[in-house]
Order: structure tokens, then C-alpha cells, then sequence
């Protein structure tokens, strides 16, 4: 079983998670050309739209990681991380999907600004400004659906938890974590003692940490950095529309395929 990833990719993270968790062996690759749209290979024809995670299972070719972790519950069903009861699958799989398409636009917008400094001075900060309160209000809904569960799944670790996990954990990253006390900020403290998240975190960690010539990469052409759907709509409604409009004259954008 091979994937290919990228330790910052939250995407990949949750893949990562759910393969430990189900004790299945598997060996990563960081594709070739990843963050220039231009990638070939094995990978590129496993991920038509040049993005990890990808998993390569025998004869299958699977991208995208919520159809990854569907396969990986088809397939290898022991343990389960989906919970039984039909309203709390559809629970997990909501909170999925709001981590997946708005926690992760912030996230990534942040990225784009403190890494690879799409904007420096007064609108940067402004920026910043507005993804903070963002993500406090996807904490706050967060923290209702936790509740007072040990797990966002139920009674134990599953789905629900490992689609938070790389999205919040950023958060904390970027100093926009919940107060010391707060159920989220115990919650992550449960989810680091879990072998399959600890070493996925340290993964990114390693990575993140020499993230400080991203800019340079960047203006060199080395990456294009893909504004698809969600991230794009997050630089236009956050007071990034001037952002966008450089990236195209610059070329140092992309979109997803196959329209560039």
C-alpha cells in the first residue's frame, strides 16, 4: 500500500491517522512536482487533479481523502471508525465536511499570508484579523457538537475525530488554539495520546518547521499554488480579491483540472 502526501496537507493527515488506527502498513511518497500542477507519473494518473492524498491498494487508484477513508472502512472494517447509529455517522460526516471545505479555507488563507506572504503590512494583518474571528467561530461550533462526549465520534476515537484533528491542531500551531481548560484544548490533549496522531503530528511539525523559504519557492516558480473552490471563495469574501488578481498576473496560481 502506498500513499502519496504531503506531511502539511490536512487531507493527507487524516488518511495517515486512519491507516494507523487500522494497523495497516503503508509506505508514503511526497509526488514529484507537487505544488505545480505538473506532476506525472504514477501519481499524476492516480490524481488527475495533481493533489494528495493519493492510495495505491493493489489494483486500486483512489484520490480525494473522504473517498480514501470510505474505501479504507469498506475494506478493512476492523476498527471501525464510522459509529453504528445512522444519525451519528451523519453527524461525523457533517463535521467532516465543515472541516474539510470552511476550517480548511482558513487554515490554508493563513497559510498563504504567514508562508508564503501574499500580503505583507496593514493588509496582511487585516487578513489575519479576519481569520482569526473566523476560526473562533468554527471553534464555537465545534465545541457544541463535542459537547460533553470524550470523543467527537461518541464514547470512543473515530471519524468524526480524526476530520477535526489536522484543522484544529493547526489552529494551535498558528497560536489560534482555545484557552488551556476549554473541552476542545482537553480534547487535543486526548487526541496526542494516541500513537497514530502523535506521529502524524510530528510529521507535520518536522515540515512546518522549515516552512521559512516558502515565499522564496513561491517567487521562483517552483509551486503554483492551487486556488480551488473553497479557497478561492475564502480570499474573495475575506479581502483578498487583489491577492487573487496578482496570483494570475504572476502565474503563481492555479486552478483545478482541467481548466489550468
Amino acid at each position: 500500500m502506498l500513499l502519496y502526501e504531503h506531511p502539511l496537507s490536512s487531507y493527507a493527515q487524516k488518511v495517515k491517522i486512519a491507516l494507523r488506527e487500522k494497523g495497516l502498513k503503508f509506505d508514503v511518497e511526497l509526488p514529484a512536482a507537487l505544488g505545480s500542477g505538473k506532476a506525472e507519473g504514477l501519481f499524476a494518473a492516480a490524481s488527475p487533479r495533481n493533489e494528495v492524498p493519493a492510495l495505491i491498494d493493489g489494483e486500486a487508484r483512489i484520490f480525494d481523502s473522504t473517498i480514501i477513508l470510505e474505501y479504507l472502512e469498506d475494506k478493512y472494517p476492523t476498527p471501525p471508525l464510522l459509529p453504528r447509529d445512522a444519525a451519528a455517522r451523519a453527524d461525523a460526516r457533517m463535521i467532516e465536511d465543515i472541516c474539510d471545505t470552511l476550517y480548511e479555507a482558513v487554515n490554508w488563507g493563513l497559510s498563504e499570508i504567514r508562508w508564503f506572504k501574499r500580503a505583507e503590512g496593514e493588509q496582511a494583518e487585516k487578513l489575519k484579523a479576519t481569520a482569526a474571528r473566523q476560526t473562533a467561530e468554527l471553534q464555537k461550533w465545534l465545541a457544541e457538537k463535542l459537547g460533553d462526549k470524550p470523543w467527537f465520534n461518541g464514547d470512543s476515537f473515530g471519524w468524526a475525530d480524526l476530520s477535526v484533528a489536522p484543522y484544529l491542531n493547526r489552529s494551535f500551531h498558528y497560536g489560534l488554539g482555545t484557552p488551556a481548560g476549554s473541552s476542545l484544548a482537553r480534547w487535543r490533549d486526548r487526541l496526542r495520546e494516541r500513537p497514530s496522531v502523535a506521529a502524524t503530528f510530528k510529521e507535520f511539525e518536522a515540515v512546518a518547521e522549515g516552512m521559512a523559504n516558502a515565499a522564496d519557492r513561491l517567487a521562483s516558480g517552483q509551486i503554483r499554488r492551487e486556488y480551488r473552490d473553497h479557497r478561492l471563495e475564502w480570499m474573495m469574501k475575506s479581502g483578498g480579491v487583489q491577492i487573487v488578481l496578482d496570483g494570475i498576473a504572476k502565474n503563481n496560481i492555479r486552478f483545478t483540472w482541467p481548466l489550468g
